[in-house]
């Protein structure tokens, strides 16, 4: 098979989440530890630093990845789910996995793939671990597809833990009360490996005192630790809990409005990996988090896609990315605020939908999976809820549309779904 076969061949043959929802999920670990041991055990074979939560974990994992690579380390990266390409997935210092070497994989494995019938993750989780491994990484920065318990990243023994935040999504799989989602990303936690829990939440904290106590990992809550002031164009101030400013001006070019949260996560990572003899300065952790987009190719956070007028897309897609979006658009002073929404179909719609403005101009929209929400069908929610809008067959016709209708000093913006900014054409 070519790579455009082997693609097929993945997306069509084993179940996927991504696309599929609900039917592609196992509540099991036995095939990623059954052709983890067919290929030698790679998770084994390297350093990794493995990274759940609800919002904020790819730009966590980015950032911790940039910092890594530019402090000198060989840095393996792995991140779901890719917004172009599939080999988004699978990163060496910034570098995605050659579609040679996925068709390679592939090839060498099929006969055990079509006995295993592993699902498209499990097979994709694989597969970086094996790449990572063959290729001596130093060490390995590992985002969780989803919970993290039962999720197949979970086989590994990393130096550290880090859990981002806890917000209500995925329910239909983790639980609908923050505690109970909060047991699940819990899973992560190691018998004495430490675990970095980004932001304290008085529901969840609980939760994590007691699994890192019961395993005996030495738990930090980094906004304990450290305070972020946000400032104008992703420029932040740091200070630590005794009021000593460490960072007078952090910039990160990931300008997403949920960064600022995201940030002691990743500082206290770095200290806790100088405590294992790493070697960081402050000058590469400042460079990495100010160019960690740029270093590690990650997108579609908060990012600027045109100016006149300016047209933003991020991949927020529940309730506690997306509020703190529209709390800032609402902020701003554009004539004009120009919606283009799309969603998947296991979403709580009506609960998303209260949090948008209602005096933006609509663009209803779908991506193009089986998962997604019909436009028409969220059009129709949309406009209960006093929203109102047009439908147009995909994205990318939105976007026409919009910029036809926007003056320069308007905003249109792209979000509701990562399938549907990953479909954007100049994204």
């Amino acid at each position: 098979m070519d790579y455009k076969e082997t693609l097929d061949f993945l997306y069509n043959s084993l179940p996927m989440f991504q696309r599929q929802g609900k039917s592609a999920f196992k509540k099991d670990l036995t095939n990623t530890f059954k052709f983890c041991q067919q290929l030698n055990n790679p998770q084994q074979q390297f350093k990794s630093v493995h990274i759940a939560g609800t919002n904020g974990k790819g730009s966590t994992a980015h950032s911790i990845a940039a910092v890594l690579q530019l402090a000198g380390y060989k840095t393996g990266l792995y991140t779901s789910p890719h917004l172009k390409s599939f080999t988004e997935r699978i990163r060496i210092n910034g570098r995605a996995i050659g579609e040679q070497e996925v068709v390679e994989f592939v090839k060498m494995h099929k006969d055990f793939i079509d006995q295993l019938k592993p699902s498209f993750f499990e097979m994709t989780v694989v597969m970086a671990f094996d790449h990572f491994a063959r290729k001596q990484v130093d060490v390995a920065v590992i985002e969780v597809g989803l919970g993290g318990r039962l999720d197949s990243t979970n086989v590994i023994t990393p130096l550290i833990s880090v859990i981002t935040n806890i917000g209500l999504d995925h329910t239909d799989f983790l639980g609908d009360t923050l505690p109970q989602i909060a047991g699940e990303k819990a899973g992560i936690i190691k018998p004495g490996i430490p675990v970095v829990i980004s932001e304290y939440q008085e529901e969840t904290a609980p939760v994590f005192k007691d699994v890192s106590q019961e395993l005996k990992a030495e738990i930090y809550f980094a906004d304990q630790e450290y305070q972020v002031e946000s400032r104008h164009g992703g420029d932040y101030r740091v200070s630590n809990s005794g009021g000593e400013v460490l960072f007078p001006s952090l910039y990160a070019d990931l300008k997403g409005v949920y960064h600022a949260r995201n940030l002691p996560g990743i500082i206290k990572t770095v200290d806790l990996l100088r405590d294992m003899s790493f070697t960081i300065s402050e000058k590469v952790v400042e460079e990495g988090i100010r160019s960690a987009a740029a270093v590690t190719g990650l997108k579609g956070r908060w990012q600027l896609l045109q100016d006149n007028p300016t047209m933003i897309c991020d991949i927020a897609h529940n309730e506690d990315g997306i509020k703190p979006i529209m709390e800032y658009i609402g902020r701003q002073s554009y004539p004009q605020v120009h919606i283009i929404w799309g969603m998947v179909n296991d979403k709580k719609t009506e609960a998303i939908l209260k949090l948008l403005p209602a005096d933006a101009k609509y663009y209803f929209c779908e991506a193009q999976i089986p998962r997604a929400l019909a436009a028409d069908a969220l059009a129709q929610q949309a406009s209960a809820r006093g929203l109102s809008g047009k439908v147009y067959k995909d994205v990318n016709e939105a976007i026409s549309a919009a910029l036809k209708n926007a003056h320069k000093e308007d905003l249109v913006f792209i979000g509701g779904s990562t399938f549907v900014v990953a479909e954007i054409n100049d994204l």
